[in-house]
């Protein structure tokens, strides 16, 4: 018997966290882990106290046509890397990997932090992202530095563009 390697336990870990989401759209899973030790979960929803897009069945970007990755601030979810972040210290966070799973229908996607989760990664201090492709199987590692240096571009190009 093969033994799964580290990354692919707390990536399957993340993609079951996912299936606690309660958004209609995609379903994302994260895990905080340092030092091999689970510090944190946290799965995309609705902010404690507000109504979960699942129990309205409703999901108000898709009545509005709105793309992935658009408009965030009609979504009453908080994304899952936010919520494994709040859940825990400081200084636990300081150094950890975040393992991040997607789905979509039932089917594992490519799982990208958004700009705004990258700024939290970054603020956690945080080492690195671990995150899932289309493949079933397939994994990809973002570094925190890799992050800082597309947010630091990203924001050039707007500045170059006014």
């Amino acid at each position: 018997m093969e033994r799964k390697n580290f990354d692919e336990y707390y990536l399957d870990i993340a993609k079951t966290v996912a299936e606690r989401s309660s958004c209609l759209r995609r379903q994302y899973g994260a895990v905080i882990v340092k030092n091999n030790r689970i510090i944190s979960t946290g799965y995309n929803g609705a902010a404690r106290g507000i109504v979960e897009c699942c129990k309205e069945g409703r999901c108000v970007r898709t009545e509005l046509g709105v793309k992935h990755g658009e408009r965030y601030e009609l979504c009453k979810s908080v994304h899952a890397e936010a919520n494994a972040i709040i859940q825990g210290t400081a200084s636990e966070m300081e150094g950890a990997t975040l393992y991040l799973a997607g789905l979509e229908n039932g089917k594992i996607i490519k799982a990208v932090p958004c700009m705004m989760c990258r700024r939290m990664i970054l603020n956690a201090r945080l080492h690195k992202v671990v995150a899932t492709t289309n493949d079933e199987n397939g994994m990809f590692t973002i570094s925190v530095d890799g992050m800082r240096v597309e947010e630091n571009e990203e924001h050039q190009k707007i500045l170059d563009n006014k």
